[in-house]
């Protein structure tokens, strides 16, 4: 089953780079607000919806669905040499952590900005509607609903933007 309203968009995200923010500080210092300004914003304002949020399944949803849409990616023969260099490790935490905060979560993303992680790598329309598949692939796997799944597609859907290069 393959979905093609895919936004034409939502890929750039991808090859970001961050990790979970922890859920306390350390002893003697200020807790991070969540949704204090990230770095680059994770590429979009984070929603106020928690039951879209649930509908992915928390941090852990999150977490399979990026480990899911990365491992789909590199094996993908559309895209694979995008990530031939890709610490895929690093990219799983990121993704998770841009998806969790751009769905409210609570997450902090600390990656860079789209732009400047995408410079220079030629991504195209073609490469970026692929990456776009592989997610819906892993939120189906994941059993997140059709009508959710859009409402992450559209808040990554600008960032398209910023990836594509030709």
């Amino acid at each position: 089953m393959q979905k093609t309203f895919v936004f034409a968009a939502v890929a750039a995200f991808t090859l970001a780079g961050s990790a979970f923010a922890q859920d306390a500080a350390p002893a003697g210092e200020k807790p991070v607000d969540p949704y204090a300004q990230s770095p680059a914003n994770a590429g979009a304002t984070p929603l106020a919806d928690p039951a879209t949020f649930q509908a992915f399944h928390g941090k852990e949803g999150l977490a399979r669905i990026a480990n899911d849409l990365v491992d789909r990616s590199i094996a993908d023969p559309r895209i694979k040499d995008i990530f031939a260099t890709t610490d895929a490790p690093r990219l799983k935490r990121t993704l998770a952590e841009q998806f969790c905060y751009v769905l409210g979560g609570g997450c902090v993303y600390t990656g860079r900005d789209m732009a400047a992680v995408h410079k220079d790598m030629g991504v195209t329309n073609r490469d970026f509607n692929a990456l776009v598949e592989n997610l819906q692939w892993a939120m189906d796997k994941e059993g997140v609903p059709f009508a959710v799944q859009g409402k992450l597609l559209a808040k990554l859907a600008p960032m398209q933007r910023k990836v594509v290069e030709r």
